[in-house]
């Protein structure tokens, strides 16, 4: 079983030394260029290793479940054409020089460019809106620890103002999430985020909370835990502050966090168990990841880790 792994993956990485000698040589592409047909083309393979399916033994239906998790998590229309135009290139190249027989992506069909899709925000975007925050008022450091959340952890909005200190494992890097149908999870966080809650923290030390809502990880200026509206009022009103021209919301920062998991390497199955949307089929899947994965993945692959890895 062991040696029959093995070959399948030398057989796996010689079909993509081939496929890049001939997007080079015969193609004429460039590094740059290459380099991104090479990422977009490693989306597909991670996805087929966490299915247990060989490249040569892809057919439209696993292609299908390939471009319909990357629309779930909220990549946007246009990345997910060049995503499947690589993965069209890559089969049909197979398909030229006697790997396959067939071409899976004849009846593969790309999203249509008008359709609507949730706005992500580049991590650089995300820090300018953190840093838009006047830290000198009461609320500063929680609006602060209220965006990394939500782009470190991928919640959504309903999650986040529910949270409660109770649901928070800093020592394990792990968070405590209910989710909709009272699905419990567990999520990595991030350094950067223990950081922004730790500043949270101290100010609301200080602060006269009312009786019944001391478990509440976030509180308005009442001591009572803050509403989505609030939530909402607030990253709108940052993204003006911040120069950012895209319609955004708190969900925003959700998707992002699931794009930039995605253009960093990580495993879609993985994404897709993270976020948990409300499917049977990806409630499976949740269920044969186990906690190391996801933590491994979001350590491996989420920005914020990569620039805390950087440092050390």
């Amino acid at each position: 079983m062991r040696m029959a792994f093995v070959s399948k993956m030398k057989e796996q990485k010689d079909i993509v030394r081939a496929y890049r000698r001939y997007l080079k040589l015969q193609r004429g592409y460039s590094a740059n260029t290459l380099e991104a047909y090479e990422r977009d083309l490693l989306k597909l393979l991670n996805y087929l290793e966490a299915e247990d399916k060989h490249l040569l033994d892809v057919q439209l239906e696993d292609l299908q479940h390939f471009a319909a998790g990357l629309h779930d998590i909220g990549v946007n229309a246009r990345s997910q054409c060049r995503i499947l135009s690589g993965v069209r290139s890559f089969y049909r190249f197979l398909n030229k020089d006697g790997y396959r027989d067939d071409d899976p992506t004849e009846l593969l069909e790309s999203p249509v460019l008008g359709e609507h899709l949730p706005e992500v925000l580049s991590t650089e975007e995300v820090d300018a809106l953190k840093a838009s925050i006047d830290v000198s008022k009461w609320e500063g450091h929680r609006n602060r620890a209220i965006i990394e959340v939500l782009f470190s952890c991928g919640l959504r909005v309903s999650e986040l103002v529910t949270l409660k200190l109770s649901d928070l494992f800093i020592a394990e890097r792990f968070v405590r999430v209910m989710g909709k149908g009272s699905k419990e999870r567990l999520v990595p966080i991030s350094q950067t985020a223990i950081g922004e809650l730790d500043n949270w923290f101290i100010d609301r030390n200080l602060m006269k909370i009312k009786a019944g809502e001391e478990d509440y990880v976030f509180l308005n200026r009442r001591g009572a835990h803050l509403t989505r509206t609030m939530i909402l009022i607030m990253v709108k009103r940052q993204a003006v502050e911040a120069g950012i021209k895209k319609t955004i919301s708190p969900h925003t920062l959700r998707h992002s966090f699931a794009t930039a998991l995605l253009e960093g390497g990580a495993d879609l199955r993985v994404i897709q168990a993270l976020l948990v949307f409300n499917d049977t089929a990806t409630t499976e899947i949740y269920t044969h990841i186990d906690m190391t994965t996801l933590r491994q993945e979001i350590l491996q692959h989420h920005p914020r880790n990569l620039k805390n890895k950087a440092r050390l």
